[in-house]
């Protein structure tokens, strides 16, 4: 299992590590963490040397919400970081967590490797268009509304079927449009309760049936926080324990904000495999 990132075929096989880096002053967890050109290459080099295969960069904070910024002031945010990180690090991989075309558009331009789309085109009908035109990886996550409205969106009959019926609906769509590498984010914590949260942890191997890479976005969430009664500053240890389970069910990539620990998790969920396959 493979993906083209600016032609270079990135092996899933073996799961990989996504480095988180927020540019946005609200974000849950690390919102104005990084203020300067020379924090961000830092936690950049940081994650790099931990272990990371991709960096993944946000500057719309998409927490439950959180205040809308337009298009401009997520362009004058994230453009510039992904300049100075290129010119410093030209062969990095880089995911723009973005659900505008217009973003993506600049920051492919640019040379970014991949898209990162909470919405799965739906909060922009031409994102999808973009992708192929550029033939870069598109990672869509399930999710209802948006950012501002999804809390109030946790109403399913049947939570599994309707996360697999919005899989293959939109694979569908990408498909048509020539996405050749797509990327499922079953979206813990968007539109869903901390049950249903771990429902759909619990039954993520289901998401294996569409043969495609799948990416958990399990990261000091609310999930692991409020069950243990603790904060997002304290929910490393949950968030490693939680890592471990979405590897065990067929997770390929873990988006996290922690590389090391993530790391580590990969390192004896491999050993544990391959005695398991011996």
């Amino acid at each position: 299992m493979t993906i083209n990132c600016k032609g270079k075929l990135v092996d899933l096989s073996k799961p990989k590590v996504m480095g988180v880096l927020n540019l946005t002053p609200d974000s849950f967890y690390d919102g104005g963490k990084y203020k300067d050109e020379s924090e961000i290459l830092k936690q950049v080099e940081k994650m790099l040397f931990e272990g990371a295969t991709f960096i993944d960069i946000g500057a719309y904070s998409s927490r439950p919400g959180a205040t809308a910024i337009s298009v401009e002031e997520e362009l004058q945010r994230i453009t510039p970081i992904v300049q100075l990180i290129l010119k410093e690090i030209p062969s990095l991989l880089i995911s723009i967590d973005t659900f505008r075309s217009k973003v993506a558009t600049e920051c492919l331009s640019i040379g970014a490797a991949l898209i990162n789309d909470i919405s799965a085109g739906k909060l922009d009908a031409t994102m999808m268009d973009t992708v192929a035109r550029h033939q870069v990886p598109y990672i869509m996550m399930h999710m209802k509304g948006t950012p501002q409205s999804m809390k109030e969106m946790t109403a399913y009959e049947d939570l599994l079927q309707e996360v697999l019926f919005y899989f293959s609906e939109n694979v569908k769509e990408a498909r048509l449009k020539k996405i050749n590498d797509i990327i499922l984010d079953p979206g813990f914590g968007f539109a869903k309760t901390i049950q249903q949260n771990f429902k759909l942890l619990a039954n993520l191997d289901l998401v294996q049936t569409f043969d495609l890479p799948i990416l958990a976005g399990l990261s000091r969430k609310s999930m692991i926080y409020k069950t243990l009664g603790s904060t997002a500053q304290n929910a490393l240890n949950g968030t490693t324990a939680l890592n471990m389970q979405a590897l065990i069910n067929g997770a390929n990539i873990l988006r996290v904000h922690d590389v090391k620990e993530a790391m580590e998790c990969v390192g004896l969920f491999n050993e544990l495999k391959a005695s398991h396959d011996s």
